[in-house]
């Protein structure tokens, strides 16, 4: 006999509380793991293809890694060092691109730019904290004996705990499976279908974007003469996870820059500008619909609404999240329309 459902609530409930609690305290701690996790969770499909292709799980897991390392590797030796050196510069050259402007605008509106100007004092000080705070940022993360420990356990940890996360997936997920209240099997594993197809449709999907673009900008960019090209390129393609935002930053981030190297050549503007634009059609009108499509289901009015919240709570990271949970929120918050719709207190009593 199933216990009642009063009992059943306060029990879930307990154990939900309880969960929530204990990854909101550890939240630092378990963040490599919950990153592994991810790791592992989209290179499953991968993995089981592979077995279907007649390797066994560990030899699948194995190539996966050796393709993982090879292609890190590269990008190590290649493009990171490139990265971090236009980073840098950027960061150094931030305060001379705020004197140009300063300098632009003196030129053409000289009655905004006297001595006690707010226009003025504002860009000095937008300058000065840019050039602050990076320098700081840079010298933290470069001199901090602790945080290069701390970046090189992360880079440890993650890697590991995705390897042996995938090795062991599927005997995880009929461990898991095993464990579920049999009178709700049913609908607990039809909610975790279409959550797993919901987060596999979207992360991947839109993580696949975020490569295709990223190296895209970086590229074309590079190609058209803009100083911190790749660097511009990496931002605008991880920022594209973020939906409108990804585009805002990227465009204003690639235009602006645009500007201050070539006020004048409006030749050379115009090209950035044309990449930037090429790339925004070719995510909302090929790459989104094709590798994305409405996985999320979310009206985009809760789209902004997940983004500020998780945004305001988490940072930068939680606006990462944002789209992912709401869109695991989206398909609880559907089923429980459909049972309101089938109970008593929507349907009121049938003669």
């Amino acid at each position: 006999m199933a216990l009642p459902i009063k009992d059943q609530a306060k029990y879930w409930g307990i154990a939900i509380t309880v969960i929530i609690v204990l990854l909101w305290q550890l939240g630092d701690v378990i963040l490599p793991f919950v990153l592994g996790g991810a790791i592992a969770y989209c290179l499953d499909p991968i993995a089981d293809r592979l077995e279907r292709l007649g390797l066994s799980r560990v030899a699948a897991v194995a190539v996966i890694t050796l393709v993982a390392t090879l292609a890190f590797i590269l990008l190590f030796l290649l493009v990171i060092p490139t990265l971090i050196q236009q980073t840098a510069q950027l960061i150094e050259t931030a305060p001379d691109v705020f004197n140009r402007l300063q300098n632009a605008l003196t030129t053409r509106f000289p009655e905004l730019m006297d001595e006690t100007s707010t226009i003025r004092q504002q860009l000095i000080a937008i300058g000065e904290t840019i050039q602050s705070k990076g320098g700081e940022l840079v010298n933290g993360v470069l001199s901090s004996a602790l945080g290069l420990i701390n970046m090189l356990i992360f880079l440890v940890v993650v890697p590991v705990v995705a390897f042996y996360l995938l090795l062991d997936w599927d005997n995880m997920t009929a461990k898991i499976d095993e464990m579920l209240p049999r009178d709700h099997l049913p609908v607990v594993r039809c909610l975790a279908s279409q959550v797993d197809k919901t987060l596999a449709s979207f992360i991947r999907g839109q993580g696949t974007v975020c490569l295709i673009l990223g190296t895209y900008y970086a590229i074309s960019l590079m190609l058209a003469g803009l100083n911190f090209g790749l660097v511009v390129g990496f931002i605008a393609g991880l920022v594209s996870f973020i939906p409108y935002i990804g585009a805002l930053v990227g465009g204003v981030l690639a235009i602006g820059l645009a500007l201050f190297q070539f006020w004048g050549d409006w030749v050379s503007i115009g090209i950035i500008g044309g990449i930037f634009m090429a790339g925004q059609f070719l995510e909302g009108n090929i790459l989104t619909p094709k590798l994305v499509g409405n996985s999320v289901g979310l009206h985009p009015v809760w789209l902004l609404f997940a983004l500020s919240v998780f945004g305001s709570l988490f940072g930068f990271v939680g606006m990462l999240v944002a789209v992912p949970v709401a869109a695991m929120i989206g398909v609880f918050a559907r089923y429980g329309i459909e049972q309101y719709k089938d109970s008593l207190l929507y349907r009121g009593k049938q003669d």
